[in-house]
């Protein structure tokens, strides 16, 4: 189903020439047991510089992560969401010049596809300001319409630590403050895994104790991000996914056990197979750094980051006004 954005009965064209610059955060998904529901915006950031162009066709210009496997056509996930942005409120893509910078890792389970589409729909907001404006909510669903579920596109839209749900009125989140105790590090490995192959392993149906376990750990890991970091370790207890998927990744899950057997709160990042680690201070982050490093057959980059509070950003980028989600 197409979505629908209001917009005036004959909008005018796009100002030819009219160049937006966005920035979108990585982001880690699930956070251990709040499986498609909770997601963390991350201090990695994938950067475009977008432009409208006089005439009809692309030109697509990458570097950094992906930059020699992405298409570089209208296949492109950032100009699909820009051009499915365009279509919700009936206007046709216009030629476009996209010059991107990739830092997050593709494949790693750090919310690279709902970086893009987020970055194509915050193209279009930008290109179009002025003249139709989406606000929080539509971004949102279309967000989550081009991506399937809400848990990774929420906190790269809005920053901060977000919990995501679906209801009869469409995708809904709730933004939070992380306690500035917590320290995020994200352990990332040259493998990649695929979402929709992770996504498989998790069953249907799972034992109505195993539900239980993780709505207390669910409720728990709230209070723990954004009042009592020191609860982390029991928080991120899961038995909804993560052991499921274990058989696709086994490094990952191996890592994940030398880590929490050490007392750091370690969980699968998204679908993996990188791992994150909520630690409760700056300093514990180079102890569990250590703990990877001992791990002689996988080797782990260590990304030492903070919590993004902003979220993803568009800009003018002549005129220097940025305009938020």
């Amino acid at each position: 189903m197409t979505a629908s954005v209001p917009g005036p009965a004959s909008p005018p064209e796009p100002v030819e020439g009219r160049t937006v610059a966005v920035r979108v955060p990585a982001t880690s998904a699930n956070l251990g047991p709040g499986f498609d529901t909770l997601g963390l915006a991350l201090s990695v950031y994938d950067e475009l510089v977008v432009t409208a162009l006089p005439e009809p066709g692309l030109e697509i210009h990458v570097t950094g992560e992906g930059a020699d496997e992405v298409p570089t056509d209208a296949s492109h996930l950032v100009v699909r969401a820009m051009a499915y942005a365009f279509e919700a409120v009936g206007r046709e893509l216009p030629g476009i010049r996209l010059t991107a910078h990739n830092t997050i890792p593709h494949g790693r389970g750090m919310g690279s596809s709902g970086a893009a589409v987020v970055a194509g729909l915050l193209s279009a907001k930008g290109l179009l300001a002025g003249e139709i404006e989406f606000g929080p909510d539509t971004l949102l669903r279309l967000a989550t319409e081009l991506e399937g579920h809400p848990d990774n596109v929420a906190p790269a839209l809005f920053g901060g630590l977000t919990i995501a749900w679906i209801d009869e009125n469409g995708p809904q989140h709730k933004k939070l403050l992380v306690h500035r105790g917590v320290s995020p590090l994200v352990f990332v490995p040259e493998f990649t895994m695929s979402t929709s192959v992770a996504r498989g392993l998790a069953p249907a149906q799972v034992p109505r104790e195993d539900a239980v376990f993780n709505v207390s750990r669910s409720a728990l890991l709230i209070a723990a991000l954004t009042q009592s970091p020191e609860l982390l370790m029991a928080a991120t207890e899961d038995k909804l996914h993560q052991s499921y998927r274990a058989q696709a990744m086994p490094a990952t899950d191996a890592l994940v056990r030398a880590l929490r057997a050490e007392g750091f709160a370690a969980v699968v990042s998204g679908a993996g197979p990188s791992v994150l680690v909520l630690a409760d201070g700056p300093g514990r982050r180079l102890d569990a750094a250590r703990v990877a490093a001992s791990d002689s057959d996988t080797p782990w980059e260590p990304l030492m980051l903070a919590v993004d509070v902003k979220g993803g950003t568009v800009r003018d980028h002549t005129e220097g006004s940025t305009v938020s989600p």
